[in-house]
């Protein structure tokens, strides 16, 4: 962490996607360009769920939610984003004391008034340890920086909390058309590859019947925020869209142990 501005330095720029300018916005490009494409005039989503592996196998699944927000790229002006700590266990939510997050495409200011409005809640923490090596929430930054304007990020890495507290958390910063929702997700993890496609089916139509109580810790990484955002997707009525159910085996890499991608909107 600069102590001097608190920006949180990128962790996996060069690894999960590439850290020269140039050749990330060229790594996008191909992401948009082999993503599922929007129908004309389709309404905004409040919310995007997102897979956060590296660009060359999830990349395209990405950008097929982020396309559905590009519309509204003047509109919203503040991304709530929700994932799984892989690294470091711990109890709650967690804030990042960043003022800042980097990124090869320019730095991004957190939202400190959004940051406030949760200090109260008895499970969120503000602690960087599980921000510092995490790289579920610094993947989409890039995807964000492309489709939007100017917006402040509020990052969560989201530890051991029930879907009841996570749900909780989305109330205090749900806002209103300012505000997007992202979940950072991957689905099921190192399968054959129909195997895979059999049970990311079932995982996503859970999804959209949102039901957060049928998706499992093992169906998807980041299922603890994803159950979250279902619980409050469904106490206000909304709905869930599947746009893109893909795996590594469609994208890259081989058919032998696969990564299951969803992208995912709720309007």
């Amino acid at each position: 962490m600069s102590a001097a501005r608190r920006l949180r330095p990128t962790a996996v720029a060069g690894r999960f996607y590439p850290a020269e300018p140039d050749r990330l916005e060229a790594a996008l490009d191909s992401a948009f360009a082999a993503a599922v494409q929007p129908e004309p005039g389709a309404a905004v989503p409040k919310a995007l769920v997102a897979p956060h592996a590296g660009y060359v196998y999830s990349g395209p699944i990405a950008a097929s939610a982020y396309l559905r927000v590009a519309s509204a790229r003047a509109t919203i002006r503040r991304v709530v984003l929700l994932g799984p700590s892989h690294r470091v266990p711990f109890r709650g939510v967690a804030l990042s004391s960043a003022d800042a997050w980097d990124s090869p495409l320019g730095p991004v200011a957190v939202d400190q008034a959004g940051a406030a409005a949760l200090h109260d809640v008895p499970w969120v923490v503000t602690d960087d340890r599980p921000h510092a090596p995490e790289h579920s929430l610094e993947v989409h930054v890039p995807f964000l920086q492309r489709v939007l304007d100017d917006f402040m990020l509020l990052p969560l890495v989201v530890g051991d909390a029930s879907e009841q507290e996570v749900a909780a958390v989305l109330q205090a910063v749900w806002g209103g058309q300012e505000t997007l929702v992202v979940v950072s997700t991957d689905l099921s993890h190192y399968q054959r590859y129909e195997d895979a496609r059999r049970l990311d089916a079932r995982t996503a139509a859970a999804i959209v019947a949102l039901r957060p109580g049928d998706v499992g810790d093992r169906d998807a990484c980041g299922a603890r925020p994803l159950r979250g955002l279902l619980r409050s997707a469904a106490d206000r009525q909304m709905a869930v869209d599947a746009i893109d159910v893909r795996s590594s085996g469609d994208t890259a890499g081989d058919r032998d142990q696969v990564v299951g991608y969803g992208a995912f909107t709720v309007a």
